[in-house]
């Protein structure tokens, strides 16, 4: 908990990071608001659509990511982002209230969110070695998981516990006013989050081609890259199972939703806090693949169909995808250069992100058809297969040294 806390103090990372937390926490309330009403008012069918809306754009905006987060200032982008996706979600109770509300206009708030999800997901970690000292990183990295735990953790219970006083678009409400908030505690940064310098040329400041080489030629990253992609592709069939389960086979409601959206965050957030608190593996991959594993045997609980043991599931999965995440970032770090970092994390979590939709258009048509063993099955194979790839690459220990400090993170490391 030490490290946690040493971490925290850096005044700038606490800043971003408590920011970031409650713009999570509007998110992970969202998703349940929006679920109900795609599943009330449409079904299954309804529920692949908004899960599809919600991702796909994130390949688009990924591509348009690329291009500019090494060529604008970071603070700049994050605020576009938070604002323009606080008014696309706002949008959806206000044309509630004025009786002109229809389903369409629903996803397309998800697709204008979805689209511009990708920049704090890409420029977040990438500025991480900027704020925190780089003996502290896997620390910093947690805290980023963490982050996005505690926020799915909680955020999802309020929904579910808004619902049914207030209505899923109060909880929209919510969302957007939490998008708001995230500029303000990026304005008071004491760090200006610059664009990258370096001696590149300007022009190969938006170039996907080094960025696309190196992942290409370096077997970890690739590996990863592959491995986490069929990992979110069961992570975006869970994320359409788990309003239908609520709905049509448990028949108990939202507040069963927010459960299950809570349970699988609180899992995620316990993997996390356990992976910021593990030193350098000798086979960081073998960890990763070990992990990835775990992930994919806790699927199987999910065969009886029963809360209980779903929810036992739900966490032996999301422990599982946490302690592969945090692993697999400082893996990430390690292998990448400075000045490719922002546009390598951009293309990683792209490709990674975008299997999300895949696996919406697989769930939805099984679970509409009854089919929910063989849903459960094709997500054990899509974890676990990949998982058994990452155990057999081989690579030299992390060092646990940097070769250089990070001057800027001494620099903020101050109470304010």
């Amino acid at each position: 908990m030490r490290k946690y806390l040493d971490v925290l103090r850096i005044a700038d990372f606490r800043r971003l990071w408590t920011g970031s937390t409650l713009s999570l926490l509007g998110d992970g309330a969202s998703w349940t608001a929006m679920a109900w009403l795609a599943v009330t008012h449409g079904g299954a069918a309804s529920l692949s659509l908004l899960g599809l809306c919600y991702t796909a754009p994130i390949l688009v905006g990924g591509v348009l990511g690329g291009a500019v987060v090494d060529r604008f200032s970071r603070r700049a982008l994050l605020i576009v982002d938070s604002l323009c996706r606080g008014v696309a979600m706002g949008a959806v109770p206000l044309l509630a209230l004025s009786g002109l509300f229809h389903l369409w206009q629903l996803y397309a708030a998800a697709a204008v969110c979805g689209l511009f999800k990708i920049l704090p997901i890409a420029i977040t970690p990438a500025v991480v070695p900027e704020l925190v000292p780089q003996d502290r990183l896997a620390t910093g990295t947690a805290l980023e998981t963490i982050a996005q735990g505690v926020a799915s953790l909680t955020g999802p219970a309020i929904g579910g516990a808004l619902i049914p006083l207030l209505g899923a678009q109060a909880v929209l409400v919510l969302d957007a006013a939490t998008f708001l908030a995230f500029p303000l505690f990026v304005l008071r940064m004491d760090h200006p989050l610059p664009r990258p310098s370096g001696t590149a040329a300007e022009g190969s400041r938006s170039s996907w081609l080094p960025v696309v080489r190196l992942v290409l030629r370096d077997r970890a990253l690739l590996v990863i890259t592959i491995a986490f992609s069929a990992l979110n592709t069961a992570a975006g069939m869970l994320m359409v199972m788990q309003p239908w389960l609520a709905h049509d086979r448990l028949r108990d409601g939202a507040g069963v939703l927010g459960l299950l959206v809570a349970g699988l965050a609180a899992a995620e957030l316990l993997g996390s806090f356990a992976g910021g608190t593990l030193d350098a593996s000798a086979r960081p991959m073998l960890r990763i693949g070990t992990c990835q594993l775990l992930a994919g045997t806790g699927l199987l609980l999910f065969l009886g169909g029963h809360l209980p043991a779903i929810l036992a599931g739900q966490l032996v999965f999301g422990v599982g995808c946490a302690l592969a995440t945090v692993s697999s970032q400082v893996v990430r770090y390690a292998r990448t250069p400075p000045a490719l970092l922002a546009r390598t994390m951009t293309l990683m979590r792209t490709l990674m992100l975008g299997a999300i939709p895949l696996g919406s258009l697989v769930a939805g048509p099984l679970l509409a058809g009854q089919r929910y063993t063989t849903t459960v099955l094709v997500m054990v194979a899509i974890t676990v297969v990949p998982g058994l790839l990452m155990c057999a690459v081989r690579l030299p220990a992390l060092p646990t040294t940097p070769p250089r400090p990070s001057a800027s993170a001494e620099e903020h490391l101050v109470e304010g």
